[in-house]
């Protein structure tokens, strides 16, 4: 198990250094107001459209659980997934799930809403040729919408996804958890051979428990920006890009971190949902930014 945790840390490194690269190839922009959204969205107007270029590009970043309400675009929409996981959903259509690197081609005046799933943020350049009109705004995208389910192509692809969204799920429960000092939870989800690697050194679950149970380090809240997770058999490999509000020696500090998680599945063939998930490997990297250690006011 140590070897695998040691190789999948290696790999999810790998990953978190190009997610810290590529995070930024374009500023955030202007938070948007909420007229045709739910949640959080920010909106970086990258080149309008002129006599000259009919069409419009720009940069649209969604945190979690943000979605644009139904809509419309006279003229069409193309849509470059550059970070995280969304969703997109014609109307009549099942709902899509969308990655990094994937291209949505949004046809002339067909219904559709995008946005993040409820687990990551997302991003994406949109183009929009402008000489046929404006975004048409229709109704909101309700609950219900939002969270029915998604299409997948295969039986696999379905096990892949529910056990993509089952592993999310955990590991945002954990973070409710470390808030809340929940060690009886904590204690059945950590491996007993489970590693800890924070920015003061690395210890085994017993002191992870103790660390949390005294306060020594007390997670008061992790804002999860973005979040993606791949499957490799019976190991779930989690990254997250965090702002991390904690108390460390009586003092408060905000920190943004980059966090690798390392599930293992008990006792299952590979691929098979089902069963319970364990804790391997919790990782904590810090990345640079405002606010490193600064103790709130």
């Amino acid at each position: 198990m140590k070897q695998l945790i040691f190789l999948s840390l290696i790999a999810s490194g790998i990953s978190f250094k190009s997610m810290a690269q590529d995070s930024d190839i374009f500023p955030r922009g202007e938070k948007a107001a909420n007229v045709h959204h739910v949640g959080n969205v920010w909106l970086n107007e990258l080149s309008p459209a002129n006599k000259v270029f009919t069409y419009s590009t720009a940069v649209a970043t969604f945190d979690a659980g943000a979605r644009l309400d139904w809509h419309s675009h006279p003229g069409g929409q193309i849509l470059l997934i550059t970070q995280g996981i969304g969703y997109y959903q014609e109307r009549g259509q099942a709902k899509q799930i969308v990655r990094k690197g994937d291209v949505i081609k949004c046809q002339p005046g067909v219904e559709h809403w995008h946005g993040a799933t409820p687990e990551s943020g997302v991003t994406y350049v949109a183009t929009s040729p402008a000489q046929n009109g404006k975004t048409v705004w229709l109704k909101r995208v309700t609950d219900e919408e939002y969270g029915s389910g998604t299409s997948t192509t295969s039986s696999s692809s379905a096990i892949g996804t529910t056990l993509e969204q089952e592993v999310l799920a955990l590991s945002k429960d954990k973070w409710t958890w470390m808030a809340d000092k929940n060690v009886d939870k904590l204690n059945d989800l950590f491996d007993d051979q489970s590693v800890f690697v924070h920015m003061g050194g690395s210890w085994g679950k017993a002191q992870e428990l103790e660390v949390i149970r005294s306060g020594g380090i007390h997670y008061k809240r992790a804002d999860v920006h973005e979040a993606s997770v791949q499957i490799i058999g019976n190991t779930a490999i989690v990254l997250n890009r965090i702002t991390l509000l904690a108390v460390v020696g009586g003092n408060e500090v905000t920190n943004p971190f980059i966090v690798t998680e390392v599930y293992t599945k008990e006792n299952l063939p590979a691929g098979q949902a089902g069963g319970k998930w364990k804790m391997g490997s919790l990782s904590f990297t810090r990345t640079m930014g405002p606010g490193n250690d600064q103790p709130r006011r």
